[in-house]
């Protein structure tokens, strides 16, 4: 049995201006693709974006936001660096965590204090044991 994953879901708060940062940060910035919420659950006031072939980013509302966390999700992107550098444009304060060999990444958090990662696959960080 293959299993993969389909999708990872984030909060944000409720409001029409909540929902237009998501989609600037996400859509504008990253470059994820936002795709149709279902009919059957528009009542949720979710945003969902495309991630690759199969997988979705589902940004969804929650009334009392959890205090700051570490937990985040990781995006493997084609230019790294370009993309730190489109944050550190945009005001935002990407940092470096301990390096991987063969994979160099940053986190930067999203207008809801929700933590990202962006890596480039560049070798098999096995190689370097």
């Amino acid at each position: 049995m293959q299993i993969v994953l389909q999708h990872v879901s984030i909060p944000r708060p409720v409001g029409e201006e909540n929902a237009q940062l998501a989609r600037q940060f996400y859509g504008g910035m990253i470059g994820l693709t936002e795709k149709p919420v279902p009919t059957t659950i528009l009542q949720h006031d979710l945003i969902w974006f495309k991630i690759g072939e199969d997988t979705e980013l589902h940004v969804f509302v929650e009334q009392d936001s959890p205090t700051t966390s570490n937990r985040h999700f990781c995006l493997n992107v084609g230019d790294v660096e370009a993309m730190r550098q489109t944050f550190i444009q945009n005001g935002y304060q990407p940092w470096s965590p301990d390096e991987i060999p063969g994979r160099p990444r940053f986190f930067c958090r999203d207008p809801f204090d929700n933590v990202v990662e962006f890596t480039q696959i560049a070798e098999d960080y096995m190689k370097f044991q």
